[in-house]
């Protein structure tokens, strides 16, 4: 007999929950999956036949229509829908709160980047699909023998941030600052990252990337990669300058006025890709105190890793001590391969839809430790937050992919000024009462940047919609 007052328990309701029509695709989606289907079908048979080798081509073109064109339709199919961060039925969705489609798609990019990395020629019969755009970019066939299964890697994940950028782009479509931000991610992936490197192999010159340096690039600055860049001629001597005025002069001075944003959320092929393929994950970033203090510890200790590890092959390369360089050169060896390897590719990429898009950014990347530390004490960016208006209702916190308790700072009316913040403003955006604002402005205030308010803002350059 039911409970005075109390309503019947109604299972209908449940099964309304879960079937709710804003979850299930439309027509146009259902299209966008085939063809992503298609796309992926032909590189298994590609894979496991040979046939690729043979039809470089047709197999090549078929799947960058399927799994290309198909992810376009699916995302333009958005565009039905309104715009901004739908949060109803994301904590019970099988892909985005580590459901067995998670799980599943966790375990294939992780096994790709295991053979990618150890195993190459487990690649091979994928190689040759990526043979035809390796010719007409870099005027070179795609072979293990020069490195074709990076430029299919590289192509891949230029696709993916181009085709999960159209998808942001209809998601976020109300807000300018989104837009910018995600057109610009797009674009040094796409032109920066992948065009102009592959076209100065075609001419002849050295692969650059030039929004890259140390301590990300970790090895630009080793004795041997030096010594190649100057054998390189012109370019090579200046892409080590560039490095050194990059991380030197640009770096602090941009995030001086913008915060770590300009880089991480602008410009880096790592924060591209968690801000594109990466977004429908970022709230399952842990927000608790336990993983910052790790977070603090490991990002850090990579910087200090390969601080020492830069130190210890120049000081062996001019003493010329052989157990010396033994001991450098194994460090650099180790660090490429647990940091490089393991950490920034396959715990980076492959534990999206178990632990967020930004574990590697968060808890792995020296750059972002060089960055986080010039924001959190000499920038002037900061989230600033409206108290009076807080509801407490934890969106803010839920969808911060490096795992800030935002909720914390703004029920305080406390300004957000901390190392791991990438500026990505989705905080301010899924805020359904305009709590949260990023500003850039010096504080004349006289109160302390690290948790007070800050008035007598000079500068106020984005206030997200």
């Amino acid at each position: 007999m039911p409970v005075s007052g109390l309503p019947l328990y109604n299972p209908d309701a449940d099964l309304a929950l879960f079937s709710n029509p804003a979850f299930r695709p439309t027509a146009a989606q259902r299209a966008g999956l085939v063809l992503v289907a298609v796309g992926l079908a032909v590189c298994v048979v590609a894979l496991a036949s040979g046939l690729g080798a043979a039809y470089p081509l047709v197999f090549g073109l078929t799947a960058l229509v399927g799994i290309g064109g198909g992810g376009v339709v699916y995302a333009l199919a958005g565009l039905a829908r309104p715009a901004g961060v739908r949060t109803e039925g994301t904590m019970t969705s099988s892909n985005e709160a580590r459901g067995a489609v998670g799980w599943a798609v966790g375990l294939a990019l992780t096994g790709l980047y295991v053979v990618l990395y150890f195993w190459p020629a487990g690649l091979a019969g994928l190689i040759p699909l990526a043979d035809p755009l390796s010719r007409l970019l870099r005027d070179q066939p795609a072979t293990l023998d020069n490195g074709g299964q990076w430029f299919l890697y590289t192509t891949l994940y230029t696709l993916a941030v181009a085709v999960m950028g159209v998808k942001a782009l209809v998601r976020y479509r109300h807000s300018r600052y989104h837009v910018i931000r995600t057109l610009s991610v797009v674009f040094f992936q796409t032109v920066i990252a992948f065009a102009l490197p592959f076209f100065l192999v075609a001419v002849q010159q050295p692969e650059l990337y030039l929004h890259y340096t140390w301590p990300l690039d970790y090895d630009l600055f080793f004795p041997w990669k030096m010594a190649e860049l100057r054998a390189e001629g012109t370019l090579g001597v200046a892409m080590l300058i560039w490095g050194a005025v990059l991380i030197a002069v640009v770096t602090p001075v941009l995030t001086f006025f913008f915060g770590k944003r300009w880089y991480c959320s602008w410009v880096c092929g790592c924060g591209g890709l968690a801000e594109t393929a990466g977004d429908p994950y970022r709230h399952l970033a842990d927000t608790s105190m336990t993983a910052w203090k790790v977070e603090r510890w490991l990002v850090h200790g990579v910087l200090a890793t390969i601080t020492v590890a830069t130190v210890l092959l120049w000081v062996a390369a001019v003493a010329e001590v052989g157990w010396l360089d033994a001991v450098a050169g194994t460090v650099g060896w180790l660090y490429g391969l647990l940091i490089g390897s393991i950490f920034a590719g396959v715990v980076g990429v492959g534990f999206y839809p178990i632990l967020g898009s930004r574990v590697w950014c968060r808890f792995g990347c020296p750059m972002a430790a060089v960055l986080g530390l010039q924001q959190r004490f000499f920038s002037r960016f900061r989230i600033t937050t409206n108290g009076g208006q807080c509801i407490s209702c934890g969106q803010c916190s839920a969808y911060c992919e490096m795992g800030i308790d935002v909720k914390w700072y703004a029920q305080r009316g406390q300004n957000v000024v901390r190392a791991s913040c990438v500026g990505c403003g989705i905080c301010a955006t899924v805020c359904p009462r305009g709590v949260l604002k990023l500003e850039n402005g010096r504080d004349t205030s006289g109160t302390s940047r690290a948790g007070r308010p800050v008035n007598n803002l000079i500068e106020d350059l984005e206030i997200l919609a």
